[in-house]
């Protein structure tokens, strides 16, 4: 039996994602024995360098390290959100498939009676430290404040509770995919917020002469 090693971020949506691929390919591939590695990457290690790195064009900080355990073939397949892939990548590498993508819209979350977008009181603060959400949601209510919100979908969900945020602005994609869609209040539609390209979607990167990809 062949054993196929699939890497990926040890977050629980990375893993959540992950395990929905591995699920996927063993219908394809019922005889291969799947095996998930999970795999630390420079944004895992140092979040408050996240904005930096951004700012000077890094756009590697959630793949880095993982595409280079698939150079070395400690991995034979990479899990990744399509969003976090640069436009290029290594000659080597190629992304060999992507599966169908889920709603790609974002969504609030709000407190108690703060559940729609355009009914949040005047000045009401929102969570988000996403440039492009941020823009859009000046166009659309400049009178709201927006207050910076990093972290996983758990540690956004549990900064809702305390008293610095209205509401908060995340993926569809990543309540759905863990399994909390009952905790979206509103799907924004795109003509006020565009989701970012390749948002709710999966790539899986594969060596460029590996026979997977056959």
């Amino acid at each position: 039996m062949r054993t196929v090693t699939v890497g990926t971020r040890g977050s629980t949506l990375a893993l959540a994602q992950t395990n929905w691929v591995v699920a996927r390919l063993k219908e394809e591939w019922p005889e291969t024995d799947f095996r998930i590695q999970t795999i630390t990457t420079k944004g895992d290690r140092n979040r408050a360098s996240l904005i930096s790195m951004a700012q000077q064009g890094d756009k590697g900080f959630w793949i880095k390290e993982i595409e280079d355990a698939l150079l070395a073939k400690r991995i034979d397949i990479a899990v990744h959100s399509l969003k976090d892939l640069p436009t290029s990548q290594p000659e080597e590498l190629e992304v060999a498939a992507i599966p169908r993508r889920v709603d790609a819209r974002d969504v609030l979350i709000g407190k108690e009676g703060r559940k729609r977008l355009a009914d949040l009181p005047q000045g009401a603060r929102i969570g988000t430290s996403s440039v492009r959400r941020k823009a859009f949601l000046q166009a659309f209510r400049p009178d709201l404040q927006i207050v910076g919100l990093r972290g996983n979908i758990d540690t956004r969900l549990a900064a809702l509770a305390g008293d610095e945020y209205d509401a908060i602005i995340l993926a569809a994609a990543g309540l759905i995919r863990t399994e909390m869609r009952h905790r979206i209040d509103e799907f924004i539609e795109p003509d006020i917020m565009l989701p970012a390209p390749g948002q709710g979607a999966l790539a899986l990167e594969t060596r460029a002469d590996d026979d997977l990809t056959v």
